[in-house]
């Protein structure tokens, strides 16, 4: 695991928003890289995205009376995101790293 001070209970410290943009972070890194044929620096970037994909599983939002929404929404965006990562489609992984950019500048 990369982001080990992060499942020290940091991550789920973190609102849903900066967990989110940091998926994003990880993410757009992927696709840049997949972009430029650089798989190898792409597969790390991808499986660092799917560890913090896990941690905001695992400890995001708790709590929250929306946690069956979240999870739903998590676990459908990784999905979506492994099948255009693996099929190497730049157009949906952009359309995927659109819809994170909101979260970004939620965060701001």
């Amino acid at each position: 695991m990369q982001h080990e001070t992060l499942s020290n209970g940091a991550w789920a410290d973190m609102t849903l928003a900066q967990q989110m943009a940091n998926i994003g972070s990880e993410s757009y890194r992927a696709t840049k890289w997949l972009a430029k044929g650089r798989s190898d620096n792409a597969e790390r970037a991808f499986e660092r995205m799917q560890e913090l994909v896990d941690l905001t599983i695992a400890y995001g939002r708790r709590n929250s009376p929306n946690r069956y929404s979240l999870l739903k929404e998590i676990c459908r965006f990784r999905e979506l995101f492994c099948k255009a990562f693996l099929d190497s489609n730049l157009t949906e992984l952009s359309a995927l790293n659109h819809y994170l950019d909101h979260f970004a500048k939620i965060r701001a």
